[in-house]
């Protein structure tokens, strides 16, 4: 999926989040969430902080991160990034490449 937003504009990228335990579904909200962008083929080196809507999406077990990006907050220059998520919970730490992001 490849999100488009302008380098003018201060909004939140959201990504979809579906957990599992024990093959049942997951609530993943009392994890640390992060994000990263990075372009080409870089591996993330910094991350910035996201946050978790409240509840999953209706009739379903996806949850949704989302990071505000823009310029008064992580702000990026125009071009195509790769977008990561990082989920800390328990002993665990999840890191997933989710999509794009286009800058424009």
């Amino acid at each position: 999926m490849v999100q488009s937003i302008s380098v003018l504009s201060t909004e939140y990228v959201r990504v979809g989040v579906r957990a599992t335990v024990n093959g049942g579904p997951y609530n993943p909200t009392s994890g640390l969430v992060q994000f990263a962008f990075t372009r080409g083929t870089a591996s993330p080196e910094t991350w910035v902080d996201g946050e978790w809507d409240e509840a999953p999406l209706p009739g379903t077990t996806t949850y949704v991160a989302r990071c505000l990006i823009g310029p008064d907050t992580v702000a990026l220059t125009p071009g195509t990034y790769n977008v990561w998520i990082k989920i800390t919970a328990d002993l665990e730490i999840r890191v997933r490449k989710t999509g794009q992001l286009q800058i424009t």
